[in-house]
């Protein structure tokens, strides 16, 4: 007899309720002493006054936070004990529903914007054969759905899916569409799939372009929808992996040893009602093309117009429709990678700030529910915590200042702390002793966790690097945090102020190190800040400047910090000394390995002639025959009207007589749309004599005639 199975379909709302009551009041029971000390300690120097009141809201809001977040930690390092949790959607699969075979139509889909062309393919075609692997390939179809506007990359990624396909077998089962035009950015590109191919399927399994999952985690996520008809979208996990910087390497460790408490913390008390982070899910397709179309918000960006952050707004939608929202805590197999600086981090940060603060539109939406309206404000609060920091810092600069210059002391007056015993100074120490404790309280609990599971430490490289590990990175995080908060507290006057951001290409993994010039020109205002900071902290009182030293520290070491964290050989270095460790290092997944291998592989292959570099896809384009063929096959066909033709006859004979550095991005991308230009400018090339072609075109069939175009994916298994 199989072992009792949860059933997300009868889940009792009471107990759910309960649940979030008990969030609820330890987080309450935590901030509410702490408030009250902190207003205590202001009654007992001078009178209360309106800044003291704005330095206490600010002080609430701040350690309701941080108790929230240890609260999350507290309950999920329990639900991982013992036989853990039994409300989880991983739960509810039977040995009998993992050995029934995969047969419901899905789509396995990858929206690009100018990423890397071979990290593309070759992450695709290790999920490709990692599915292939389980027997179960049939049920899916892939999708590669580009918003790249860089013509090169273009071509490249059109060269590169020929081959891909080729190589694996896979015609009619691995599909390349290029939008014309790039509405909505990443949630437009999803709708046009919808739209157009959308029915044909009951999943869509949804990746970002540095995502990675085995087949046996697809299969999962396919059979969990399957046997719960209840369920709208599966959100899993995902693991950080590939780091090659000290930053990189960081993130990926921290999230690896504390997200295990967080994620279980996460699921006792969203159940149902959990939130879906844009990639590594999936999607019942039938409800989200009819309950999931995006409303345009009123006025205009930054917080007008487009949703930018669509994820979070889907999730609620789908939960208004009535389809639950789960994590899938425990599976395993689902990776992704991360920015390798600092600098690059905050760029990152920049696009989903901006979106996340246009859902203060939507979080008195009408017909949401209680916890995605919680999810929205939350996500507004994870970036609005940091101007809230920054003004929290100041107005204690402030106090601290102003008790420096009156001379006042203490008042000997009725006060909470009578009760305790305490002096003024020691009450003080007691709140900030407090407030790290609940910060730290989580890394402790991981350890804890860490040790319960027998063999787990050696996974992480053993207890002594695992704490030197926990040390270092609590140390470098400490440094950033203050940085970080400036990045964000100067992105929202930046967004306030009507400034919107340009939809960049991420920077992903370890693209090379950081320019020193880049990071110079974006700390410079960080460390000014922080002498000045610290230079008036000093003046008011030593004591003052040794208890905002951390910060300050931070803020003037932010060059140093962000250049050594972002250069790849401090990470190769940390890497030989075993330092952030993690169990996808220690015994690397198939699927890595398999991603690793053929990446090197790419990288051996023959790069263009430099000075052909910058407009190498273009060049294939044009020059080789079978580019050139692929590309006008992906063309839709259209008539050449007279107007059009006036337009890039000129454009055409630019590129052939003075070479691609004459033409504007634009036109070159508008010369790539159109078929008939292309058709002419092959043909043209070809027949044309030397003397009435660019130099760079000559030296473009010089190089074509010595050595075959490079491919761009890897001959590999």
């Amino acid at each position: 007899m199989s072992a009792p199975r949860f059933d997300p379909a009868v889940l009792d709302g009471t107990r759910i309720t309960q649940r979030r009551i008990l969030v609820a009041t330890l987080t309450l029971l935590l901030t509410g002493p702490a408030v009250l000390l902190m207003a205590d300690l202001h009654w007992r120097v001078d009178a209360i006054d309106g800044l003291k009141i704005f330095h206490l809201i600010l002080f609430a809001i701040l350690f309701s936070l941080v108790a929230f977040g240890a609260v999350q930690a507290v309950i999920g390092f329990f639900c991982r004990a013992g036989k853990g949790d039994p409300n989880r959607i991983m739960a509810s699969l039977t040995p009998e529903d993992e050995a029934r075979p995969v047969d419901a139509p899905t789509a396995i889909v990858m929206p690009i914007f100018n990423e890397d062309t071979s990290r593309i393919m070759e992450g695709l075609r290790v999920i490709y054969r990692s599915l292939e692997a389980t027997g179960q390939l049939e049920a899916f179809d892939f999708f590669i759905l580009s918003d790249t506007t860089n013509p090169n990359r273009w071509i490249e990624e059109e060269s590169a899916w020929v081959a891909l396909t080729r190589q694996l077998g896979a015609r009619g089962r691995i599909f390349y569409r290029k939008r014309r035009v790039n509405l909505n950015k990443k949630a437009g590109n999803l709708a046009d799939f919808c739209r157009r191919w959308g029915r044909r399927y009951r999943y869509m399994v949804v990746l970002d372009a540095d995502s990675v999952m085995s087949g046996d985690a697809i299969l999962k996520l396919v059979r969990l929808m399957e046997r719960n008809p209840g369920a709208g979208i599966i959100q899993t996990v995902p693991r950080l992996v590939n780091g090659e910087t000290v930053f990189a390497r960081l993130q990926q460790f921290a999230s690896r040893l504390y997200g295990p408490i967080f994620a279980a913390g996460l699921n006792f008390w969203q159940q149902g009602e959990a939130n879906y982070w844009g990639h590594n899910a999936i999607i019942r397709v039938a409800p989200f093309i009819d309950q999931c179309s995006l409303p345009e918000l009123p006025g205009v960006e930054p917080f007008g117009g487009r949703i930018l952050s669509h994820d979070y707004v889907e999730a609620a939608l789908m939960r208004r429709a009535g389809w639950s929202v789960w994590l899938a805590v425990g599976l395993e197999g689902s990776y992704e990678e991360c920015p390798g600086n600092l600098i690059d981090f905050a760029k990152r940060d920049r696009r989903w700030l901006q979106g996340n603060l246009q859902h203060s539109w939507l979080v008195t939406a009408r017909g949401l529910h209680a916890a995605n309206r919680l999810h929205l404000a939350l996500g507004i609060l994870a970036y609005l915590a940091s101007p809230l920091w920054l003004m929290f810092l100041l107005v204690s600069s402030v106090i601290a200042w102003r008790y420096a210059a009156t001379g006042l002391t203490p008042l000997p007056v009725d006060s909470f702390a009578r009760y305790l015993r305490l002096d003024f100074q020691s009450q003080a120490l007691l709140l900030f002793a407090a407030t790290m404790g609940l910060l730290f309280l989580p890394k402790v609990l991981a350890l804890i966790d860490l040790r319960r599971i027998p063999g787990e430490a050696q996974r992480f490289g053993g207890w002594c690097r695992v704490i030197g590990s926990v040390i270092t990175e609590t140390l470098v995080f400490t440094l950033m945090a203050p940085v970080l908060m400036l990045f964000h507290s100067k992105f929202i006057v930046l967004t306030l102020a009507g400034r919107g951001v340009a939809w960049v290409a991420q920077r992903r993994g370890a693209d090379g190190d950081p320019e020193w010039r880049e990071a110079i020109l974006t700390h410079a205002g960080h460390t000014m800040v922080g002498l000045g900071w610290g230079w008036f902290a000093l003046w008011v009182n030593p004591a003052f400047a040794a208890w905002m030293a951390p910060i300050l520290l931070g803020m003037m070491s932010s060059i140093p910090i962000s250049l050594v964290t972002g250069q790849l050989a401090a990470g190769q270095f940390v890497r030989r000394l075993r330092l952030f460790v993690t169990p996808e290092e220690s015994a690397e997944p198939p699927e890595l390995t398999r991603l690793a291998r053929n990446l090197e592989a790419c990288r051996r292959h023959t790069p263009p002639l430099p000075e052909l570099a910058a407009d190498y896809g273009l060049m294939q384009a044009v020059l080789d025959p079978y580019v050139n063929a692929v590309h006008l096959a992906l063309l839709r066909e259209r008539d050449l009207t007279p107007v059009a033709e006036g337009r890039f006859g000129p454009l055409r004979e630019k590129l052939l007589g003075e070479g691609p550095s004459a033409l504007a991005s634009r036109d070159k991308l508008a010369l790539l749309l159109d078929a008939d230009s292309m058709a002419i400018l092959h043909r043209e090339l070809w027949s044309r004599p030397a003397d009435r072609l660019a130099a760079w075109w000559r030296t473009s069939i010089r190089a074509y005639n010595v050595i075959a175009p490079a491919p761009q994916t890897a001959l590999y298994r």
